[in-house]
């Protein structure tokens, strides 16, 4: 029984840790959907590696 309190309470100190570190940027709202949904576009040189120079 001792184990199952000492489990919890590990797993809560962790769980507070992460909280701690994400800061503002962590968001415990859910999923999100319309015009609430805010998704950052992917950057242009991620999406297509660029072509190597044509040699003259």
């Amino acid at each position: 029984m001792w184990k199952i309190a000492v489990g919890f309470v590990v797993f809560a100190g962790l769980a507070m840790f992460v909280i701690m570190q994400g800061g503002d940027s962590l968001d415990m709202a859910g999923e999100k959907h319309g015009a609430d949904a805010v998704h950052a576009p992917a950057p242009a040189a991620a999406a297509a590696p660029a072509a190597p120079a044509a040699k003259p």
